[in-house]
């Protein structure tokens, strides 16, 4: 008997893989527990359908990730903080402060899709934008001494 999962199953699939189990298994345990439903022909084209929607909808979200990418990929961002004599800074330069500086020229990121290095010094980094699995954007950062 053959199955749709709705769900993620130890051992036997993930959601919305067609599978072959045993009729008792199937009728016993994964249809009244709501693991699974039967895998009929409309709930085949419904599966089909619903997979064709999600990838067209991942394609226009990848594609919008893109075209933030180029929009910030090797962006220059100037950060003034305060400094000791040997360059060290008082405190750190956070993500946070990267991404308000990159709301100032317009671009809306979320703070957690950022991976920077400790920023403790004065000097030049990269931080890696992650918009999507698959793209990825570098910024460059250079950290400068605020003028007294």
């Amino acid at each position: 008997m053959e199955v749709i999962l709705k769900q993620p199953v130890r051992n036997l699939g993930d959601k919305d893989d067609v599978v072959k189990v045993k009729p008792g298994f199937a009728r016993n345990y994964l249809i009244p527990q709501g693991f699974a439903i039967m895998a009929t022909e409309s709930t085949r084209k419904a599966l089909e359908e619903k997979k064709r929607q999600a990838s067209h909808k991942q394609d226009f979200i990848k594609q919008q990730a893109l075209d933030e990418a180029t929009k910030v990929h090797g962006l220059r961002l100037v950060i003034e903080t305060l400094a000791g004599a040997d360059g060290k800074l008082f405190g750190s330069v956070t993500a946070l402060q990267i991404v308000n500086r990159l709301k100032d020229r317009g671009i809306e990121i979320d703070r957690r899709s950022l991976t920077v290095d400790d920023i403790r010094t004065l000097g030049e980094y990269q931080a890696v934008l992650h918009l999507h699995k698959e793209v990825k954007a570098t910024i460059e950062i250079e950290v400068v001494r605020k003028p007294d």
